[in-house]
């Protein structure tokens, strides 16, 4: 069975459990997709419904029992488009996706760095992980056994990541937290994060970090670019998406002080504007390394701008120019 059925199968057995959880519970979409994410992990109904309900549910869940061999990015992409639609239904701010592209753009890039990385086992941690679709899109392109981490401070997400994660078989903790708050103790090998934007409202949880505001609160997006690479071990690699205009807009100039003194900016690799609904919103893929006695930064950062996904050739030949410029600046 083709890629494209078996993701539609999977997306319509989930849709149609979830609307049916969701008419039962009174409850979000977004709700009723976790539950039907968790049956169609355990291939049986979960919940304690009535006979009907759960005949009808259990009759949807056979459906996939005829795919065989659905691959995690089958099930990622069927939760991608599920998580979509809860979206439109109850849209709340920071409640939005990462481009498929753009994540599995960030996939190649964290692919390349760990080719170079002597983890076998790596340790890839996403600090603002939502549904968990970024984290995983990476971890499918990983060629070795990843171990993930997501935080998510939004409990419905938080409880979508879970069971995104699980139903791809992967090896990845997700914890309901607030990434600003909580203490992280593990070093990661590499830290993800589409980083959301605004400002974090508990400006004395925020006082810890250097990154904090002079006066009044702070940027959330500052606050978690700290705290990711403070989670890094030394030498490893953060890869953020982050506005355009983020350096520029730094008016006191801490962050880019921060990051200077912190980390080696590496790329900085601007979207196409296409992909954003005005130039104010695009965004760019900055990677940075944390410092290690004895790794010299690149002489010149990777500056680029990359072409329209939808240009197949030219992004293939700036794939292979990036791909490229860091096989130069890693094996040394």
């Amino acid at each position: 069975m083709s890629e494209s059925t078996a993701t539609e199968t999977v997306y319509s057995v989930l849709d149609r459990g979830a609307q049916e959880l969701q008419n039962i519970y009174g409850m979000l979409y977004l709700e009723a997709l976790s539950l039907m994410g968790e049956n169609l992990r355990t291939g049986s109904v979960e919940q304690h419904l009535t006979e009907e309900a759960t005949k009808k549910l259990n009759g949807w869940l056979t459906e996939t029992n005829e795919l065989s061999g659905v691959t995690a990015e089958e099930y990622r992409k069927a939760m991608q488009l599920a998580v979509l639609k809860g979206m439109r239904e109850a849209t709340q701010p920071n409640h939005a996706m990462t481009p498929d592209a753009v994540g599995l753009f960030i996939g190649f890039l964290t692919e390349k760095i760990l080719s170079y990385d002597a983890a076998q086992s790596p340790q890839i941690t996403d600090l603002a992980c939502g549904s968990g679709n970024l984290l995983t899109a990476v971890m499918n392109q990983v060629s070795k056994p990843a171990i993930g981490t997501g935080v998510e401070a939004d409990e419905t997400l938080a409880n979508l990541a879970y069971v995104n994660a699980r139903l791809q078989g992967k090896q990845a903790e997700i914890v309901h937290d607030d990434s600003v708050k909580m203490q992280i103790d593990s070093e990661a090998d590499i830290a993800v994060a589409d980083l959301p934007l605004g400002y974090y409202p508990d400006a004395e949880a925020a006082s810890g970090y250097e990154l904090k505001a002079e006066d009044g609160l702070s940027f959330v997006h500052h606050l978690l670019i700290e705290k990711s690479i403070r989670s890094l071990k030394a030498g490893g690699f953060a890869i953020f998406l982050v506005p355009n205009q983020i350096f520029q807009a730094d008016e006191t100039g801490s962050l880019h002080s921060f990051v200077k003194n912190s980390s080696m900016i590496y790329a900085f690799l601007q979207l196409p504007d296409t992909m954003f609904k005005s130039k104010d919103l695009a965004k760019s893929i900055l990677v940075v390394r944390k410092h290690q006695p004895g790794i010299q930064p690149p002489q010149q950062a990777l500056l680029a701008e990359l072409p329209s996904f939808s240009k197949e050739a030219s992004l293939q030949d700036m794939t292979l120019r990036i791909s490229a410029w860091f096989d130069e600046h890693l094996s040394s």
